[in-house]
């Protein structure tokens, strides 16, 4: 048995270094480049045949290459990947919006993974799967040990083809069978009006139908209402195709105007794309809402308004990323993200970060010394500068959420709160309307005292901190008494967390509730009623005099 495993795989070893070595003699008489590039591909055939051959346990020949390929593209950008087969679904919702699988989206918990949210009308809300159900086996294949990428692949595939799931219940084990389908995620999940005159558009993705969508969104609300201001939500939009953010930008600006060029090594990556249709309306007020998670696309449109001062841009920094990608088709269908060009919008500057390894812990731009940014105005002469990502016009400070909400959410009870209130009442009012009552929120807290539930806040931390140093100091016998009364008065004030931090906690525990009945539309519904953001753009779009004269350069 050992010698077949062994003749198996150098069969598959050979098959792979014969391929390399029949590129490296083609391109060994193709001149000096090309000589490098076979020069180095004969060290690998070879270090990998000698690998296989000699290493002391049995190699496994598609995880060591695997290992080799992801090696090799990390010293190059975060964005050149290489995508096996089992990610091919993933690669296809990124630029289609849709995929084969079940329709749920899945998210780790305790080691486990549980299903979050199954989408309205798709294979898993049919067949009853519910947030908080925890995926045990997929088709008789335990989950137990697999990372969220592994079961996703599991779960998805050929639209038509049937799977079978058994999933944990409180205590008890469900098996449902389902048959994968089209599954296609809107990249509009609500659009309406915040206020009489205000339209607000909550863009989540840049598909192939993106543009359309937006167009049809904006003139859907212009027909049915006075509109006279546009609020367009990017926030925590990664972007998606190029063309779909010219597409969206157009509705605003006129035909035949540049949005975004790209440069890359090869001249045919090298382009310019410019508005092709009459624009929708190009002198509303307009508000471009961003984060620190607007990438990409989201860029572009962000980016473009600002240069060609058509809008203000509200919220923070965007994440930086001013590179595109291809995708290149492998062998044994396989792909190659490859980044080809960078792109930069109408005032000539790039947005892409300067550096990819100087990142927040949330992924986002750090600061950014200025003696590395470049300045370049906007079409009626502001100063914008390069360097990473898109400053906004304006600013918006929040708040940060108390400990113990934050531990509320890190610790699922707001999560599981809201599946238990589903599973008793069996709807509520539409999520316009719907409140947490002094009931309910009554209820929560004694729900919630029932659980294992602790949290330290970064008070005790500190605290905590100066006993061990005063300790090492020899000073804490001095201070002992003061700091056990300092100890117990936090903790009497801890006790009141949940009056003192309610409001917030009602607001997390609203979204969670609504969005068990009505889905992604209830949850961006619930949370425009407790936005710094929209406010300022409602503030900003309402006052003619400080939006225009932020485009103008004054304010």
């Amino acid at each position: 048995m050992q010698k077949i495993r062994s003749l198996s795989l150098r069969a598959r070893s050979a098959l792979i270094i014969a391929v390399f070595s029949a590129l490296a003699i083609t391109l060994t008489s193709a001149g000096s480049r090309n000589f490098e590039i076979a020069r180095n591909l004969d060290i690998f055939s070879t270090l990998f045949r000698e690998l296989v051959v000699n290493y002391v346990d049995d190699v496994n020949v598609s995880e060591v290459m695997k290992s080799g390929i992801d090696g090799m593209l990390s010293s190059l950008d975060p964005y050149t990947t290489f995508i096996p087969e089992s990610e091919i679904e993933d690669v296809r919702f990124m630029t289609t919006g849709q995929y084969g699988g079940i329709g749920a989206v899945i998210r780790p918990r305790d080691g486990r993974m549980m299903i979050v949210e199954p989408y309205e009308g798709f294979p898993a809300y049919k067949a009853g799967l519910i947030p908080g159900d925890i995926i045990l086996e997929i088709n008789g294949q335990s989950t137990a040990g697999r990372d969220e990428d592994e079961v996703r692949a599991l779960l998805q595939g050929q639209p038509g083809t049937s799977l079978s799931i058994m999933v944990e219940r409180d205590v008890e084990q469900i098996v449902k069978s389902l048959e994968r389908e089209v599954v296609r995620v809107d990249n509009i999940p609500y659009y309406g009006m915040v206020n009489e005159t205000t339209a607000y558009i909550k863009l989540t993705g840049f598909t192939q139908r993106a543009g359309r969508e937006v167009k049809s969104a904006l003139e859907a609300l212009m027909n049915e209402n006075q509109v006279k201001s546009v609020i367009i939500d990017l926030r925590d939009n990664g972007g998606g195709l190029l063309h779909e953010a010219v597409n969206i930008t157009n509705l605003f600006v006129e035909k035949d105007e540049l949005i975004v060029s790209t440069k890359g090594r090869l001249p045919d990556r090298t382009s310019t794309h410019r508005t092709l249709n009459d624009p929708v309306d190009k002198e509303i007020p307009l508000a471009i809402l961003v984060n620190r998670a607007s990438a990409s696309a989201s860029e572009i449109v962000a980016g473009s308004i600002q240069d060609l001062d058509r809008g203000v841009i509200i919220g923070d920094r965007t994440f930086g990323k001013g590179l595109v990608q291809n995708v290149v088709p492998l062998s044994y269908n396989t792909q190659l993200k490859v980044t080809v060009a960078e792109y930069f919008i109408p005032s000539g500057r790039s947005i892409q970060a300067i550096n990819y390894a100087e990142r927040r812990d949330d992924g986002s731009v750090a600061e950014i010394p200025d003696s590395l940014k470049s300045a370049h105005t906007t079409r009626g002469g502001r100063r914008v500068h390069d360097g990473g990502g898109i400053e906004p016009d304006i600013t918006v400070q929040r708040p940060e959420p108390g400990n113990i909400t934050r531990a509320l959410s890190r610790q699922f009870l707001i999560f599981d709160y809201a599946s238990k209130f589903r599973k008793e009442n069996s709807e509520i009012a539409p999520a316009a309307e719907f409140a947490i009552t002094d009931e309910i929120y009554n209820d929560f807290m004694e729900f919630v005292a029932g659980k294992d539930f602790s949290y330290t806040t970064r008070t005790e931390n500190l605290l905590n901190q100066l006993k061990e140093t005063a300790s090492g100091e020899q000073y804490f016998n001095a201070i002992e008494q003061e700091f056990d009364t300092l100890k117990d008065r936090i903790r009497r004030e801890k006790e009141q967390d949940f009056i003192t931090f309610r409001e917030e906690i009602e607001h997390s525990l609203l979204m969670e509730i609504v969005s068990r009945y009505y889905y992604r539309e209830g949850r961006v519904v619930v949370s425009l009623d407790y936005d710094p953001d929209v406010e300022k753009a409602i503030e900003v779009l309402n006052d003619t005099g400080a939006y225009s004269g932020i485009l103008a350069g004054v304010n």
